[in-house]
């Protein structure tokens, strides 16, 4: 391809404009140090409160800094303090977590303030977690403290919905500041793996002052503590950060495997540096995978998160990098995802939901329909294995020997199965009724990049072969999620991933308390429901493992979700990229990598 068609290509995908092309050659010039990558989907916004999607969690988490990070480089993956000073105080029954407070670590500057620093104390973590309880906030993440008994959440959160607001002012016995620099949750049943809570953006410390000035439209004012500040945003197209002037010292200390050479020659280039190296990241929404491994081929992108699936045989044959690219020095890194991939049934819609055993026989027989080998071979050029459950790799209570219908595929037992039940052609015209002679007709909502194409195509391959009609509704991300949360959409293809090492966080997909949250399938069966709260209170071990597989039984038996797999992700950087490594649960990498301008410069001409 020539250099002005690439360029157009590029343009085409709405990727770079030429004023943003320009500026992109010229960094090196003006000495700064830019890190560019393209995210496959948009984000929704920037607010701790009111996120749930990968992309805007991942761009919040280099803004707002939680209690505890992961170290960059340890594998298996370390917990150590981030804000918090010291690990937490954990009660030997698991119901009080105890965080002291790094003092001396202020907010980004901000119009907020009035021009004044404002330093972080106890007050604004209980304030963050107080805005999960706030129904005004409609929070997808509050079910994290229903679910682990906050006291008084519930209640509290009762109280606001029945009209005066929520008072922030009021108590809320499992959050309290004892002091200036220490708080407290306090639970109301034992939960050994709340600890993990503490990792997420969503328990970072948020300012009073900033919600009061920016009120509705806190999704674009995010103002945090982190590295990197937001500078720029337009929505669904490009997200600028740009390094927080009045970040204190950090200085770069991971901990490399000893049987990890290359982590080992990072950690001693790095070590002590003050972080973070680079002054801005760039993020554009590229959802086409052509302009998007163009891009990074031309070194407009300095990072591919993740190769798009349909060039792996080219890009990485027999999982060795291509002989051309290696000799541009293009490194990779490999690793499963610690994710699931599953299409939903919304299990309160009347065709497709509910829980007798014809609505249960339509689901599994779609399900088994649907040719799983030829999307991991085809589509996914073997980028992906077959989920027999819903726990990932990578996670406690995956079991690779675990096997269920699920990782099957057989068109005559769906056939048979919808025959059983009564969902048959009744009028001779090659498709089937419902069992009370209704015409049936599927929904699927789906996206419009020519990868999503593929992945209909083949579901209506298979709902043909089935005898079932299959419509999809293409949309943008951001709008289905917004219907899903609603329970508004039929069905729904989706990606769930975890950040903790610990299966229960792929169990949530299932409990009925999440409905609109982590479960999007608005799953509600008492037997599972009975059995998570059950293993939640339980410490790990032999008999927690037996409930985890059977939780797991349940969920493929009555099928919410249609299990297509677990990813493996491959990602690409640029020799001038210094530092990168893929940790299995921490998305947001930017501070751990630095930019060699230099050679960047030299490679672009």
């Amino acid at each position: 391809m020539k250099r002005r068609d690439l360029l157009q290509s590029l343009a085409a995908g709405g990727l770079l404009t030429a004023a943003e092309r320009a500026a992109a050659r010229n960094s090196a010039d003006n000495a700064q140090k830019v890190l560019r990558l393209a995210l496959w989907f948009a984000e929704t916004g920037f607010d701790p409160a009111q996120i749930s999607d990968g992309n805007s969690n991942m761009i919040s988490d280099a803004i707002f800094e939680a209690p505890l990070t992961y170290d960059y480089l340890a594998r298996p993956g370390k917990l150590k303090p981030r804000l918090a000073d010291g690990m937490p105080e954990v009660s030997a029954d698991f119901r009080t977590y105890t965080v002291r407070v790094r003092r001396g670590v202020f907010f980004a500057d901000d119009p907020a303030f009035k021009g004044q620093r404002r330093e972080v104390t106890a007050a604004d973590f209980v304030y963050a977690v107080k805005r999960l309880i706030d129904p005004r906030w409609k929070s997808p993440n509050f079910y994290v403290l229903e679910n682990a008994r906050l006291l008084g959440a519930v209640a509290a959160r009762s109280a606001a919905l029945k009209g005066g607001g929520f008072d922030y002012d009021a108590d809320i016995e499992g959050v309290r500041a004892l002091d200036r620099y220490t708080y407290q949750l306090r639970l109301g049943e034992p939960d050994p793996r709340f600890i993990y809570n503490l990792l997420a953006v969503q328990f970072a410390p948020v300012a009073r002052e900033v919600v009061a000035a920016y009120a509705n439209d806190m999704m674009a004012h995010p103002v945090g503590t982190g590295p990197f500040r937001l500078a720029d945003w337009r929505r669904a197209s490009r997200v600028v950060l740009e390094r927080n002037p009045g970040y204190r010292e950090v200085l770069y200390d991971e901990e490399a495997p000893a049987d990890d050479p290359r982590s080992q020659e990072i950690a001693q280039r790095l070590r002590g540096k003050r972080m973070p190296f680079v002054d801005r990241v760039e993020f554009y929404v590229v959802e086409e995978s052509q302009p998007r491994w163009l891009s990074y081929l031309n070194g407009d992108h300095d990072y591919l998160d993740g190769l798009p699936p349909e060039y792996a045989h080219t890009i990485i044959p027999n999982g060795v990098m291509a002989p051309n690219l290696a000799r541009r020095g293009i490194q990779m890194d490999r690793l499963p995802l610690v994710d699931v991939v599953l299409s939903y049934f919304n299990m309160e819609h009347p065709v497709v939901g509910g829980y007798t055993p014809e609505k249960v026989a339509l689901r599994r027989a779609m399900a088994l329909a649907y040719d799983q080998d030829t999307e991991i071979r085809q589509i996914r050029k073997s980028q992906m294995i077959k989920a027999n459950g819903q726990i990932a790799p990578l996670t406690y209570g995956f079991d690779p020997a675990f096997r269920t219908e699920a990782s099957q595929t057989s068109l005559p037992r769906a056939k048979a199965l919808l025959d059983a039940f009564g969902w048959v052609d009744r009028n001779g015209d090659g498709w089937r009724e419902t069992p009370d002679g209704r015409p049936l007709s599927i929904v699927y909502s789906t996206g419009s990049t020519a990868l999503d194409r593929q992945y209909n195509e083949l579901w209506k391959k298979n709902m043909t072969q089935l005898g079932i009609r299959m419509e999809f509704d293409v949309n943008q991300w951001p709008e289905h999620l917004k219907a899903s949360r609603a329970g508004k959409l039929m069905m729904w293809g989706v990606a769930w991933i975890s950040g903790i090492p610990d299966g229960q966080a792929f169990l949530e997909l299932g409990y009925s308390k999440n409905k609109g949250q982590a479960n999007h399938a608005r799953f509600d069966l008492p037997a599972y429901d009975a059995l998570f709260e059950r293993q939640k209170r339980m410490p790990d071990g032999p008999e927690r493992l037996a409930i985890l597989r059977e939780m797991q039984r349940l969920f493929v038996a009555f099928t919410p979700y249609k299990l297509h797999g677990h990813r493996i992700r491959t990602d690409l950087t640029h020799p001038w990229v210094i530092g990168y490594r893929r940790h299995p649960y921490l998305r947001a990498f930017f501070q751990f990598v630095d930019i060699d301008t230099d050679a960047r410069a030299r490679a672009l001409g």
